[in-house]
C-alpha cells in the first residue's frame, strides 16, 4: 500500500467521516483557508489511482467512497512505520517512547491491561 501525503490523509479523513461525498462536500469540510476545488479534485483523483477511494456517479456528479477503512489504513501505516523505524518490533517502539518520557508509567500499565483484557476475550 502506498503511503498517503499529508494532504491526501486530510482529504481521506473527510471521506471516512462522510462515507459518501462529492468533491464540493470535501472542500466544505476542510478547515480555512480551504484549498481550491481543483486542488481537492486532483487529490481525490490521486486517491482513486492509489485505490483508497472508489468513484460512482449520482446524476451528473461523481461521488466518492472509501475503498479502505480508516482502521485498516492505520494498521498498515503503523506496521510500516514500526518496520522502517523500529526493526519490526512494537516492543522497541514502546520502549523508545517510554525512555523518551512520551509514555508515563500509568500509560504503560493501561497498555498492559488492554493486552490482558484482549487475551481474556480470545
Amino acid at each position: 500500500m502506498k503511503k498517503l501525503t499529508k494532504q491526501e490523509e486530510e482529504v481521506m479523513k473527510v471521506i471516512w467521516s462522510l462515507g459518501s461525498c462529492g468533491v464540493k462536500d470535501i472542500v466544505d469540510q476542510l478547515p480555512e483557508p480551504q484549498p481550491p476545488y481543483t486542488t481537492v479534485a486532483s487529490i481525490v483523483s490521486n486517491l482513486k489511482d492509489k485505490n483508497f477511494v472508489v468513484q460512482g456517479k449520482q446524476g451528473k456528479a461523481y461521488i466518492y467512497q472509501p475503498a479502505i477503512t480508516e482502521n485498516d489504513y492505520k494498521k498498515r501505516f503503523m506496521k510500516g512505520f514500526v518496520h522502517d523505524y523500529f526493526r519490526n518490533s512494537f516492543k522497541d517502539m514502546v520502549s523508545f517512547f517510554a525512555k523518551d518520557e512520551q509514555l508515563t508509567q500509568q500509560d504503560l500499565q493501561d497498555i498492559i491491561h488492554e493486552i490482558e483484557d484482549g487475551e481474556d476475550k480470545k
